[in-house]
């Protein structure tokens, strides 16, 4: 038999069985590099899983009632276990500091006082100002985290300012509050302490 040196043609069928095996091979390689990714993303947390984490502990101090009886959407703050509203028909103000005929600190003074569930003091002892009332009573972690990175809901500070906030005199009543009340789960300096590991992991926020 006479040969030509040429490669035989290919016929109509091999060109369909090899097109169908290079997108099988194309198929199953994708799909190994699909469930590779997927394996990976159980085996090893995002980058900032620790920060998110530390900010669940820091939202279990935010969400206490110490905190969320001020850190109310309404203009009025709340009191007790229960989150009732205050006794005297209590109102924000402007300045959050109350309206002129009941102001706070005709009530609140300095210090604690020693009755049971007597009113609860510290210095300058205020809600927020209406135009900035850091309201997160009712939010999920997450929504709380963003409310509180938000220059325009948290009075325009910065991360960093969020930590000096805290070391108030105001804000660390909450771990001394007075006879009948509880107090945040975590204690102040723990709760220091997951404030900066959160910053320092760029202060991330869960969905």
């Amino acid at each position: 038999m006479k040969t030509t040196g040429h490669a035989p043609a290919l016929t109509g069928a091999k060109i369909s069985f090899l097109a169908v095996a290079a997108g099988l091979y194309l198929f199953g390689m994708a799909w190994a590099q699909g469930t590779k990714s997927a394996n990976q993303s159980l085996e090893a947390p995002h980058a900032d899983q620790a920060g998110v984490e530390a900010f669940r502990d820091v939202a279990s101090v935010l969400l206490s009632p110490r905190c969320v009886n001020c850190h109310v959407p309404g203009n009025a703050p709340l009191q007790g276990e229960d989150g009732r509203l205050h006794n005297m028909n209590v109102k924000r103000a402007g300045d959050g500091r109350g309206t002129v005929a009941m102001r706070c600190t005709n009530c609140h003074q300095v210090t604690n006082s020693p009755v049971l569930h007597g009113p609860p003091g510290a210095p300058d002892w205020h809600l927020p100002p209406a135009s900035t009332p850091m309201a997160w009573r009712g939010l999920s972690t997450g929504d709380l985290c963003r409310a509180l990175k938000d220059p325009g809901k948290n009075g325009n500070r910065s991360v960093a300012d969020l930590i000096d906030h805290m070391n108030t005199d105001l804000v660390k009543w909450a771990w001394s509050p007075g006879p009948g009340r509880t107090v945040p789960l975590m204690s102040y300096d723990e709760f220091i302490s997951k404030l900066i590991e959160w910053k320092n992991d760029e202060a991330p926020c869960a969905p």
